[in-house]
C-alpha cells in the first residue's frame, strides 16, 4: 500500500475579550469540506510552524500575530493523507478577524467545541484546551 502524503500545518488559538476561541469553516468542495476548524494552513517550503502561522493568519483572516507561543503537535491519519500538526496559542494580535477567502468565522466557547462540527484532526486541540484554565486575550 503506498504511503499516505503527509501534509505538515501551523493552526492558531485566538481568544476573544469573553475567551470564546476563533473557528473557521472550511470550503464546501474541498477535504473535509463543511468542517470547522482552528484557523491556519499548510507550511510552504523551507518555511517554519511559526513562520507558516504568521503568514496564514494574515492571509487567512487578516489579522497580524505579534505573540504567539506553542501550545502543542502532533500527528492524525486520515485514511488518504497524514497531517502533522503545530498548534499554537495566540497571546497577542492586532486586526479584526474576517474571513478574508469569504470563509465564515465564529467564536465558540471551550463548552460549545462538542457540537461546533469540528475537524475529526482537531478535535484533540479542543480536548486539550478543555483541560487548561481559561485564558483571555491581552
Amino acid at each position: 500500500m503506498p504511503e499516505r502524503p503527509q501534509i505538515v500545518v501551523a493552526a492558531g488559538i485566538l481568544r476573544d475579550a469573553e475567551g470564546r476561541i476563533l473557528i473557521a469553516q472550511r470550503p464546501a468542495g474541498g477535504h473535509v469540506g463543511g468542517c470547522w476548524e482552528f484557523p491556519g494552513g499548510k507550511l510552504d517550503p523551507g518555511e517554519s510552524p511559526a513562520e507558516a502561522l504568521v503568514r496564514e493568519l494574515r492571509e487567512e483572516i487578516g489579522v497580524r500575530v505579534e505573540l504567539a507561543t506553542p501550545f502543542m503537535a502532533y500527528r492524525h491519519d486520515y485514511p488518504e493523507r497524514s497531517v502533522e500538526l503545530h498548534v499554537f496559542i495566540v497571546e497577542r494580535y492586532t486586526g479584526d478577524p474576517r474571513g478574508v477567502e469569504g470563509q465564515p468565522l465564529r467564536w465558540v466557547s471551550v463548552a460549545e467545541f462538542p457540537t461546533a462540527g469540528l475537524l475529526e484532526a482537531d478535535r484533540p486541540i479542543a480536548e486539550e484546551l478543555a483541560r487548561q484554565p481559561p485564558l483571555s486575550r491581552s
